[in-house]
């Protein structure tokens, strides 16, 4: 399944997760340091809808909430 919405064209996208140790110099420490940065994805919330398109026509999307709730589609029965 490819994650991708067919109205906003969202996609997923790249990221890291950062891993820090130590104790923050806030706390009387020497500072917090970078241990190791691990790639990671962030993934959209995308849902398979059945839409009807400005045509009448009704097909079954890939289709992010964020434009569900923004009301960018209409769904079908």
């Amino acid at each position: 399944m490819s994650r991708i919405c067919a109205i906003t064209g969202k996609r997923p996208t790249k990221g890291s997760i950062i891993c820090r140790k130590g104790l923050s110099k806030k706390s009387g420490g020497i500072g917090m340091h970078v241990m190791k940065v691990t790639a990671r994805k962030f993934k959209p919330n995308v849902q398979h809808v059945r839409v009807r398109l400005a045509s009448g026509e009704v097909r079954r999307l890939w289709v992010s909430v964020k434009a569900i709730k923004a009301g960018k589609i209409t769904k079908a029965a």
